[in-house]
């Protein structure tokens, strides 16, 4: 189980690359690792969360059309920028959203559930992965479309590749979230016996520092509650402080 320390430095590790910020210099990401969580299934507080996160989607889709809000429509423009079309792919923030606004959120496990709520609420798009199936620090790229990406289709594992030039996330083994935020793999999802993980917020223009703030602040609070040992680190990247490449 890794220490606080030891969280730290897998974050002070974490890369964007430089062509990731060519595409969009406003891009903004905050890496939380959690570890010492309780696993288990969701509770009632739990559920209190998504059913508020349900009642925000569906007042924020009265007022105008999902593509109209203003962070949904600044990922369907980054999204255009590395040659992807929206309609098709949709940012996990409009996905969500959509899909919240007409169905209501979906019962995936006690983790998933917590930053799906969050993403809604605070509209920003937010991923999670199992600290102990990630190999070496996570990195934002452009890619080669060499790299694997474990996913499911038609019910069975199969590996796919990215498409060359598309912004995933990945790690030293192979993507892990394609298209920035549109799909997650399964090698290093989420699951009701995770203890130790890694999210990602994913913030542009026009999302203030105040408002990621809030976003990150409210999913630090109900990580903190999943039990007595839950250590957290997080930090910041942005363009100005991305480090080079060692």
């Amino acid at each position: 189980m890794p220490d606080l320390t030891a969280l730290e430095h897998l974050l002070a590790l974490a890369v964007v690359d430089a062509d990731v910020f060519e595409l969009r210099p406003d891009y903004r990401a905050v890496l939380l690792a959690a570890d010492g969580i309780g696993p288990g299934p969701a509770e009632a507080a739990d559920e209190e969360l998504l059913r508020r996160a349900e009642a925000a989607a569906t007042a924020a889709v009265a007022q105008c059309p999902v593509e109209d809000l203003p962070h949904v429509a600044a990922w369907r423009e980054a999204y255009r920028a590395f040659g992807a079309k929206p309609q098709r792919t949709r940012n996990s923030l409009e996905a969500l959203v959509r899909r919240t606004s007409a169905s209501g959120l979906p019962r995936v496990n006690r983790l998933t559930d917590l930053y799906n709520a969050v993403s809604v609420l605070h509209h920003v798009p937010v991923g999670g992965e199992d600290l102990t199936r990630y190999d070496g620090a996570p990195r934002l790229v452009r890619a080669t479309g060499a790299e694997r990406f474990d996913t499911v289709a038609d019910g069975a594992m199969v590996v796919e590749h990215p498409e060359p030039g598309e912004v995933v996330w990945r790690d030293d083994e192979g993507v892990t979230c394609r298209r920035w935020n549109w799909r997650q793999g399964r090698r290093t999802q989420l699951t009701d016996d995770t203890t130790c993980a890694l999210f990602i917020l994913d913030a542009l223009d026009p999302m203030t520092e105040a408002e990621l703030d809030g976003a990150t602040e409210e999913l630090v609070s109900h990580l903190s509650r999943l039990g007595p040992d839950v250590r957290i680190a997080r930090r910041l990247v942005r363009r100005a402080t991305n480090p080079e490449p060692s």
